[in-house]
This record gives structure tokens, sequence and C-alpha cells, in this order.
């Protein structure tokens, strides 16, 4: 498993601990314009929920691999928090921004990456 993998698991199931509700890896490798290895994309209820979605993958990433994010984009409103990893980009959404900037259709073509509990569903 490579280091991106790991931290993009890492992300998601942090993500996943504090009800980050419909959490997804995708895998962007394969796409020849891909911004990054993997999109770690979820929701959170109210602009509170998100930003503790942020800090918990913060937290958790920085214990397991002693990283920051490079670059953390719309933590003060909190209606999406971008939390750029380099290989691997967490997007954390109210539930209504996620319905419109539709990202998981925007890549489409990305496999899904099981993590966590999930990988034994």
């Amino acid at each position: 498993m490579t280091e991106s993998e790991v931290l993009a698991k890492l992300a998601a199931q942090a993500l996943d601990e504090k009800k980050g509700t419909d959490v997804q890896i995708l895998d962007l490798r394969g796409l020849p314009s891909a911004p990054c290895a993997f999109f770690v994309v979820a929701s959170g209820n109210v602009p509170s929920h998100v930003s503790a979605l942020s800090d918990h993958v913060h937290e958790v990433v920085k214990k397991a691999t002693g990283l920051n994010p490079s670059k953390l984009e719309g933590y003060n409103l909190a209606e999406w928090i971008l939390m750029d990893y380099f290989d691997v980009v967490v997007h954390i959404f109210q539930q209504e921004k996620r319905a419109f900037f539709k990202l998981e259709q925007l890549w489409a073509d990305a496999p899904r990456m099981e993590f966590g509990a999930k990988q034994s569903e």
C-alpha cells in the first residue's frame, strides 16, 4: 500500500469516526487529468460539524504521519473545507454544497476505494 493510500484511508476513517456522511475515497491515479492521486469526500450537517470533521482529520493524520495540510481553505465559513495533502485532497462539504458541486459526478470515472469498516462489509 502506498503512502497516499494510507493517508486517504486515515482521512476517510477519521471522517467516519466523527459521523461524516457518505464518506468516499475516489482513486484518481488512473485518470490523466487528475490533480492528485486521491480525493476523500464527505459531508457534514452544519458548519460546526464540517469544521469538527476537518479538525479531526488534521489531528488523526498529524498523529499518524506527522503531516499538516499544505493548504487549508474554507475553514472560516465551513461550507466546503479543502485540505490539501499534495497526493490526497480532502473535501468536506455541507450537504447542499456537495449536491451543488457534484464532485463525484465530475470524477465519475474514478473507482471508489474501500476503507476501514467498509472493507469488511
